[in-house]
């Protein structure tokens, strides 16, 4: 699982639905993995400047606890976020996070170009406009949304 920059400078632009009831369904999520020991790894971006922590929620909910800092829009250039969910030899990744234009779809579209059974749990992820987070992926088979 691939959580991405579940923050509070992202939160602010996330209009697509209630911040908290994205954070609650995260926290869940990642809960979730926990409890079935699916690894999970957390990115975040620009955490000391403007973006901040990853939320406390979810860094409680999270196995490690901490989450992997950089600097590309997508994750999937960062070679020590790339590498973490590929150290964990799964082949299907469930990716959820701020902002679904951007960082999710990135994310999400290059790990399906490196072979991936990608899923998007739309639901745990925000947008800046709740249209652009209905269309991240228009038009498209994959990845699949849940």
């Amino acid at each position: 699982m691939l959580l991405v920059d579940f923050q509070a400078g992202l939160g602010f632009g996330v209009e697509s639905a209630p911040r908290q009831v994205l954070l609650n369904n995260a926290v869940a999520l990642a809960r979730t993995a926990a409890a079935f020991n699916v690894p999970v790894v957390a990115s975040t971006s620009a955490s000391r400047v403007y973006n901040g922590p990853l939320f406390p929620a979810l860094q409680d909910a999270v196995p490690s606890g901490n989450a992997i800092e950089r600097k590309p829009m997508n994750v999937w250039e960062d070679d020590t976020a790339r590498s973490a969910v590929v150290a964990t030899n799964r082949k299907r990744l469930i990716i959820a996070g701020f902002l679904t234009e951007a960082c999710v779809s990135f994310s999400a579209l290059s790990a399906l170009a490196d072979g991936f059974d990608v899923f998007v749990v739309g639901d745990a992820c925000g947008g800046l406009t709740p249209a652009s987070h209905e269309l991240r992926f228009a038009g498209s088979s994959k990845p699949a949304l849940a």
